[in-house]
Order: structure tokens, then sequence, then C-alpha cells
């Protein structure tokens, strides 16, 4: 077990001595009310290497994408190449001020105007903005947007409500309440794909007061929505906008653009889709797509090339809705993601979707023989299971079997998600992982299985191995404790 800091602290050690003030120093109370001052701070006192050694502990505690895979479903945790570290680094990406003069930081520029060329050319868009700093950030831009456009038709007090799937992402219905808006539910049909004739209940009930559907395609049970073309139209002919949730977008790189199925608008997650690491809370970086109808409301500024071939920032877009970000968004994770593809190039993106789909479905193929599957159909980028069985004959959960898979070394899978699928398990294995992590995972699973059936005790007290043991969750959600003190 690993002791904090303050455990390892002893008096008088010290790790670092800074230089003497080579400023005129004033007294505290001068510069903060006494109310505001602390009459101590008590900071933990150890030498250099006692905290080197103490952080590169628990970073080896840690699971990482460079220690492992990473099956989460939905959330397309891929291996990040280390040219993009070399990248990043660079002093011209590092160091640039983002108010620097323009003609001081172009090859900076230059990076964001063909990245947002790049994404618009992948997604089947007419413009980007790389504002977002996330996904459901981008799901925010992307709704007040389409809010913005009913604005200046005249019909924004009507067009009040946003339809979403009920498998949806847990962000979208959150996303569209955060913008004023009422959800309306759209059931899942028994092939895992959007119910059409609910879907026409719904616009018709609602006529008039449509305002969008926000869809994700592959769906969140890794379907491809094959009537999208169809929905497309339903929504438009209802007046309403389509907004793509681009969380799915590692399953049509290179070979389907969701602007040629109807999508408006919709965001694409850097974070996933081209390899900048994330987990933790960040980076993210979620750029924001959509069609000439919309252009004139995206953020401001945007990066522009002039007739001279020069770059610059343009901020004279009358119709704009403002900003939501840096203009230069997560700057560094762009510059990742502008690495990653410019590694590819135009003619090796497919491979990107390809083997991440034949990864999927091959881990599809091999656990069906132990796992039911949710929908026994081609499947996209993920492969989702129901583990309904497992619990029903040995009392072992998902989640049971999710802790079990720490000890056979592995990252677990998403589970309980999306909810119409009960015990789900959702795995995504990307297109980074061999044919042996594949393998080894399946067996894992079924040795699991295996445990389940002689031994559910056995499964249902793991991890073993790890750090941290299973925690009684409903305590701790109930007991928060999560102020340092």
């Amino acid at each position: 077990m690993e002791l904090t800091l303050f455990e390892l602290s002893r008096p008088g050690r010290v790790g670092v001595r800074m230089p003497a003030c080579d400023v005129p120093v004033k007294p505290l109370n001068d510069l903060l009310p006494g109310v505001a001052l602390r009459s101590e701070l008590p900071l933990p006192e150890l030498s250099e290497p006692e905290v080197v050694r103490h952080f590169v502990r628990i970073s080896n505690l840690n699971y990482c994408v460079d220690k492992g895979f990473y099956p989460l479903g939905s959330c397309t945790m891929k291996y990040n190449p280390k040219i993009n570290d070399v990248a990043v680094n660079m002093p011209g990406f590092a160091r640039v001020h983002p108010y620097q003069p323009e003609e001081t930081a172009q090859g900076a520029i230059a990076v964001l105007y063909e990245m947002q060329e790049m994404l618009s050319t992948i997604l089947g868009m007419d413009a980007v903005s790389l504002q977002p700093a996330a996904g459901a950030h981008g799901e925010l831009l992307g709704l007040m947007l389409i809010r913005a456009y009913h604005i200046h038709r005249g019909e924004g007090e009507t067009r009040k409500m946003v339809v979403v799937p009920t498998a949806a992402h847990g962000t979208n219905p959150a996303s569209a309440a955060r913008c004023g808006y009422k959800v309306v539910d759209v059931k899942t049909n028994e092939r895992g794909l959007t119910d059409i004739a609910h879907l026409k209940e719904q616009l018709a009930k609602h006529d008039g007061q449509i305002a969008g559907f926000m869809l994700t395609n592959p769906n969140t049970v890794g379907l491809f929505e094959e009537d999208i073309l169809e929905i497309s139209q339903l929504v438009h002919d209802a007046g309403g906008l389509m907004y793509c949730d681009g969380a799915n977008m590692n399953a049509l790189v290179g070979t389907v653009r969701p602007g040629d199925m109807g999508f408006d608008v919709m965001h694409v997650n850097l974070h996933k889709t081209f390899s900048v690491p994330h987990g933790g809370g960040g980076p993210g970086s979620g750029p924001v797509g959509v069609k000439n109808i919309l252009e004139p409301f995206l953020p401001v500024p945007m990066a522009v090339k002039r007739a001279d071939g020069s770059f610059g920032l343009d901020s004279d877009r009358p119709l704009s809705i403002g900003k939501v970000g840096p203009y230069a968004g997560a700057y560094l994770a762009v510059v990742r993601g502008y690495a990653y593809l410019m590694h590819y190039g135009r003619e090796k993106l497919p491979q990107i979707s390809e083997n991440s789909v034949l990864n999927a479905s091959y881990l599809k193929a091999k656990l069906s023989k132990t796992f039911a599957v949710a929908y026994d159909r081609p499947c996209m980028h993920e492969a989702v299971f129901s583990l309904e069985r497992l619990k029903k004959d040995y009392n072992v959960k998902a989640l049971d079997v999710c802790k079990r898979i720490i000890d056979y070394g592995f990252h677990p899978p998403t589970m309980y998600f999306p909810l119409i699928v009960p015990e789900c398990l959702m795995i995504e294995p990307t297109e980074t992982e061999s044919l042996e992590t594949l393998d080894a995972f399946v067996e894992a699973l079924e040795k699991i299985a295996q445990e389940a059936a002689d031994d559910p005790a056995l499964v249902q007290g793991a991890p073993y191995t790890a750090p941290v043991k299973r925690l009684d969750e409903p305590f701790a959600a109930r007991n928060l404790d999560v102020a340092w003190k």
C-alpha cells in the first residue's frame, strides 16, 4: 500500500530551494485582507527523490493505454502513436501564444485551417469549428446552432423539441435540455435500430414543434442505422434538422460520410477517433461540422486562408452565436489529431474503420459462444452482449465479470450501457489491437464464465490483485467523502 505524501513527510526535509526574491517584498496584509490569509500552510516536507519515487510508484499502479487493452464501448480508447508526442512538443506548437500577431504564427494557424478542411472532407460537411472542448461541448454547440437557425427563420418560439432515441448517449438529452429544449423519446425496435413507426408518430404528434433529431450512427448498440436516409427525410419534412453524435465515428472514417446521410450538423471527438489520448478528464476536443445552412452561425473567429496564401482569423460573421471556447480549441489536441491524419493520408484513412469493424466483428463471433449477443446482426465498431443468463443461473452480474477481468490484466469493458440491454457488456477493440491481444481477452472472458459456473463466489469477490479491492458501492454513493482535508 502506498502512503500519502503527508504520511511520508518528516520535519525539515526539503526537496527544492527557491531563489531569493529579487523584488521589493510587501507584507501580505497589504495584498490580502486578514480573513483571506492562512495562519499556516500544512504542506508535506520531503526530499526530491522521495517525491519522485512516490509518484512513479503511483503511476505504476495505474492502468493506461500504453500498458494494455482498453475495450471500452462507445469510448474508442485507441493507442496514441508516439509521433503525436513529438509533434506537440515542437516549439512552434508547444510555445505559441494564442494572442501573438498573426504574421508570427502562420504555421500554427495553418494547422487550424487545414484541420478544419480535412475534417470537413471526412465528415461530409461544409465547415468546421474547432472550439468545443469535448464531445458533450460539441453537442451543446450543435444545438445552439440549430436554435440560432430556427430563430433566424422566425421559428425559435415554436420549435422547442428535440427527438432523441431511447438508446442514445446520456449526454444527448442532457445537452438538449441544457439548450432549453424539451426531449421527445423515440423507441428502439427489436432489431436495435430507430423505430420508424414510433418516429413518425412523434413527428406527427409534435407537428411544427420539432427543432431536430439527435442520432448516433452507428448507434449505441454498435449497429448501422440502415434507414438513415428515410429518417433524415422524415425529420427534414417536419422542419427539423439532423444532428449526428460523432462518438462512434471510428467505424466510418474514410469509408462513409455522415453529411451524405442527411445530417446537417455533428461533432467528432478528436480524443477518440483521431488518437488523442483521453481518460481522467482530458484533454478533449470535440470539433463541430455543419452544412452551409448553419455555417453563418458558427463561433468566431475562424481560421481562414487569404487570397495571398497567408493565414488569419476571421471574426466578420454577423450571425455568429459568439464564442464557446478559445478559437484554437484544445490546440495541442488539434495538433495530435492533425499528425494522426497526416500519417494516414486520404488513401489510407479507410484502414481505420475497416480494421475497427473487423476487430469488433471478430470479438462478436468468438464471444457469441460464451455470451448472448444483444442484437444478432453484423456489428460495426463495437460488440454488445447480454449477461442476463449468467445472472439468472449463477447470480454473477456484468459488474462481477468486469471486476474479475482486472485480475487477468485487462481494463474492464463498458457495462450497463445502453440501458435497453439487460446486464449489458459493450466491447470496442478499435483498430489498434492485435489478433493476439483479442484472443487473450476472449480467453480471459471464457475462463471467467467458467468460474461463474464452478465457483460464483470467486467472481463475485473480485478483484483480488488490484491496488484497490472492491468497494461497498451503495455505502460510498450514500456517504460521499470527496473533500481534501
